[in-house]
């Protein structure tokens, strides 16, 4: 029996994979490791920390005693930042965590992947998983950030990523096969509509529509006509609004803000208020230094009642088209309660 937790579900940590001088961040460093401070310190209130490498003394420097006793370091080369595409997927295999390691080819063979794509198999090596076993799913191109799962058997996901030719070339009944296969599930909710210029992950649902319970999902709606995506998130709510439980509920619906237009270098950014991060006890929601702000952390506290909702900011992130949740991938607790 299998099943992929739901990032709600309790953690024992959460990866971040760091920047460095030999990263598209080079001419930004300063700005971006700011950013990844912050998000770190707010991770290591509430749970323990993995930090991907080059060098650990360049990243200790950032943290106090008490908090370098919460952080592991993995020194390894890598290629970019993006620790939600390129880390392991944990999956329970008959209660038993079993840490999946999937193909990443730079989001459809975009950008250079050859570093980030061993550092899961490096990380099994160096006992980093603890108990957790390592599954070798090579032949499979997946992104942590393509997929949405409840922990009961649901997956979210988006056609436009999942069916790309530059990733695995299949059809939409093949890859849902193969879905279901590795994770155990018993429904695969496939959204057709919905997009935000400058992404380059051809639309990951983590920018566009998140499951915070079994029966909730916040999604971002444009209330803008005049906006470009005005039509395709439209579209998009039409679907989400189909969409059922297993028990054959709909779900309940969270509108989160459309953030307001970023440029930078002339190309508007793919700022999202989507992109927030589950963890123990908080949800650490992307921010953008705009009034909207406020409204998204209010709307996503009626999704999670019982959380601290944080905001800290991310318009460094953007700068390289991705956000908060992007950088970060959680690994849920060994033993399912």
């Amino acid at each position: 029996m299998k099943n992929l937790p739901a990032e709600w579900d309790e953690q024992e940590f959460v990866q971040l994979t760091w920047p460095h001088s030999e990263t598209d961040w080079a001419e930004m460093l300063d700005e971006v490791n700011e950013c990844f401070v912050n998000i770190a310190k707010v991770i290591l209130r509430f749970e323990k920390l993995l930090i991907v490498c080059v060098d650990a003394e360049e990243v200790e420097c950032f943290f106090t005693e008490d908090e370098l006793d919460k952080i592991t370091f993995a020194e390894m080369p890598t290629n970019d930042t993006w620790a939600r595409d390129h880390s392991g997927i944990t999956v329970f295999e008959d209660d038993k965590p079993v840490v999946y390691d999937f193909t990443f080819n730079g989001w459809g063979m975009k950008f250079a992947a050859n570093y980030d794509n061993l550092i899961t198999r490096k990380l099994y090596m160096a006992g980093i998983f603890g108990d957790a076993g390592h599954k070798n799913c090579y032949d499979f191109i997946l992104e942590g950030g393509s997929i949405e799962s409840d922990g009961e058997g649901t997956l979210l996901t988006t056609a436009e990523c999942l069916l790309s030719d530059n990733r695995n070339n299949l059809s939409e009944d093949d890859i849902e096969e193969k879905l279901k296969e590795y994770f155990g599930l018993k429904q695969v909710l496939w959204l057709n509509h919905g997009y935000l210029a400058g992404d380059d992950t051809d639309s990951h649902v983590d920018t566009l529509v998140r499951l915070c319970d079994r029966s909730t999902m916040a999604y971002v709606r444009c209330e803008d006509e005049a906006d470009e995506h005005f039509l395709e998130l439209k579209k998009m709510k039409k679907e989400l609004r189909k969409f059922k439980t297993p028990e054959g509920r709909y779900y309940r619906l969270i509108p989160l803000p459309m953030a307001d237009e970023v440029y930078y270098e002339g190309e508007r950014l793919p700022a999202t208020y989507a992109n927030f991060l589950i963890i123990n006890g908080a949800v650490l929601m992307p921010a953008y230094n705009s009034p909207k702000d406020e409204i998204a952390k209010e709307q996503l506290q009626k999704a999670f009642p019982d959380r601290e909702i944080i905001g800290i900011n991310c318009n460094a992130l953007i700068k390289q088209h991705g956000s908060l949740h992007c950088v970060t991938m959680q690994y849920p607790k060994q033993t399912l309660e």
